[in-house]
């Protein structure tokens, strides 16, 4: 199991934040989502590949990169 950060464009408010964490929860492998509007932060920790994590950001209608 590994935790990953993402930094994310486009939000700005807590239903920002859920609508990532339903889409990112549906991938297979996730144990815990972490996001914060405020920071612009999607940290995700599970079995989980980049590809699908930003797929489904992109998907809830944002766009993200993996944190350096």
């Amino acid at each position: 199991m590994t935790t990953n950060e993402y930094q994310v464009t486009g939000m700005t408010c807590g239903h920002c934040e859920l609508s990532i964490r339903e889409e990112v929860g549906e991938i297979a492998g996730v144990q815990d989502i972490a996001v914060s509007a405020a920071t612009g932060k999607l940290t995700v920790t599970g079995t989980v590949d980049d590809a699908q994590v930003l797929a489904a950001v992109e998907e809830a209608g944002y766009s993200a990169v993996r944190a350096a």
